[in-house]
């Protein structure tokens, strides 16, 4: 079965749910919450496998300026095939012509999106309040 990476592909909860709980994202214990950030997202990448969601991206952008990659994750059965970076090249050429694009990144992640080209802005901190308990 042959990967297909799309921007803007219709989602379903529960797919959406397995995959966010999969990764221990603790997203998911929001669905409404998710799934409406998910669907009002300037831009929404998928990967899959025939019907099954193997990946999930988004951007919040102001459309012309400024983008910024909230959510990135591969099903853990799928890391190390790419899949991460197929659908950041999906976001990144479509968002190629903007003045920044940002993230935030921990853990492995950070390698990762290093070799995507990102690195830390300058003498930044990363902040947040946040009212989860992991991603």
């Amino acid at each position: 079965m042959k990967l297909a990476v799309s921007l803007n592909d219709v989602i379903e909860e529960s797919e959406v749910l397995e995959l966010y709980r999969a990764n221990k994202w603790s997203a998911a214990e929001k669905p409404v919450e998710l799934m409406a950030a998910l669907q009002n997202s300037h831009s929404l990448v998928t990967a899959r496998y025939g019907n099954k969601l193997v990946g999930l991206g988004n951007a919040v952008s102001d459309g012309h300026l400024v983008v910024y990659y909230p959510h990135m994750l591969v099903h853990p059965e799928y890391h190390g095939k790419g899949i991460g970076s197929r659908m950041m090249q999906a976001l990144q050429t479509k968002y190629a012509s903007f003045h920044q694009q940002m993230l935030t990144a921990d853990g492995d992640a950070i390698d990762f999106y290093k070799a995507l080209g990102f690195e830390r802005a300058g003498k930044t901190e990363s902040m947040w309040i946040y009212s989860g308990n992991e991603h």
